[in-house]
């Protein structure tokens, strides 16, 4: 009988008091006051807080609040995966769960949005862009006179390649996991992740050899902007697919409850999508008539 009433006769899991909202909040107030610092301290100027000037913490400040808001979505994602293990993610609790990452993923599609249209602003209307962003002139072209861009059918294309596979291999590993195939689920996370870290390496050779900068013009910008914040999303989802990877080595996931895998995936295929864009209009549409650099 005191079995049956501390057992809840509904489908929803009401968590226990938790003091994550209030440290994350705390970190994320660090770092955007770091932030505001480090700024400051580059431009030479000063940000005086009782009588001390918090710019000459450089980076400090900004780095304590990282610490902790990274230290926050280690403990509350872990908790979530405790939730999960104990059995309470039930049907309504894994259905809002993935309402919740379909809301963060249209965000994100948003974030993306942004910067498209920042870029094909620019590159429409090369002439009014450099008059408002007070860059070098364009000439009235697309990509500026003077710069020389990209072949995007070397190393970008070899990264849209890398990318595609990447996408079949999670694929693979999440159908696997639908057929309790704990072996398939292993190797085809391994092989994700792999080809992840593969996608970053090789974005980061083409930054170190590209053939203009972040400041030489609003090309540069957009360029660097877009797929720097893409390159980013990369390093996120191989993460997240890392610790899936590390959860399924150890046991983690059934067939019927999988949603932490589930939801990784999900971020992985957008970030596929958003490349595919990236690639046909930053990198091959932009490039039209554009001088290639050489080895680019």
């Amino acid at each position: 009988m005191a079995d049956a009433h501390a057992k809840p006769q509904h489908d929803y899991h009401i968590i226990d008091p938790s003091p994550w909202p209030f440290l994350g909040s705390l970190g994320a107030l660090v770092m955007a006051f770091g932030g505001v610092a480090w700024m400051s301290y580059l431009k030479g100027g000063n940000l005086p807080i009782f009588g001390y000037d918090m710019a000459n913490a450089k980076y400090w400040i900004f780095a304590i609040g990282l610490a902790i808001v990274l230290y926050t979505m280690f403990g509350w994602w872990s908790d979530t995966v405790k939730e999960a293990n104990e059995g309470h993610h039930t049907r309504v609790v894994s259905l809002h769960l993935r309402y919740g990452m379909i809301m963060f993923i249209a965000s994100e599609v948003m974030f993306f949005v942004a910067w498209f249209w920042a870029f094909f602003d620019a590159s429409l209307f090369p002439g009014e862009a450099a008059q408002v962003a007070r860059t070098a002139y364009t000439g009235g072209v697309w990509p500026p006179k003077g710069i020389e861009v990209l072949d995007p059918f070397h190393l970008p294309l070899y990264n849209t390649i890398i990318l595609l596979l990447s996408g079949t291999a999670v694929t693979w590993a999440h159908h696997a996991l639908l057929n309790n195939d704990r072996k398939g689920l292993v190797n085809g996370l391994a092989i994700t992740v792999a080809l992840g870290l593969l996608f970053s390496f090789v974005q980061a050779y083409e930054y170190m050899n590209a053939p203009f900068g972040f400041r030489d013009s609003i090309y540069g910008a957009t360029f660097f902007m877009a797929t720097g914040f893409h390159g980013f999303h990369v390093i996120v989802g191989t993460i997240f697919l890392l610790v899936c990877l590390l959860r399924a080595m150890a046991g983690g996931f059934t067939p019927k409850q999988h949603f932490g895998f589930e939801a990784a995936a999900w971020y992985w295929h957008f970030v596929d999508v958003v490349w595919l864009f990236l690639f046909t209009a930053i990198y091959v549409w932009a490039s039209s008539g554009a001088t290639i650099a050489h080895g680019g």
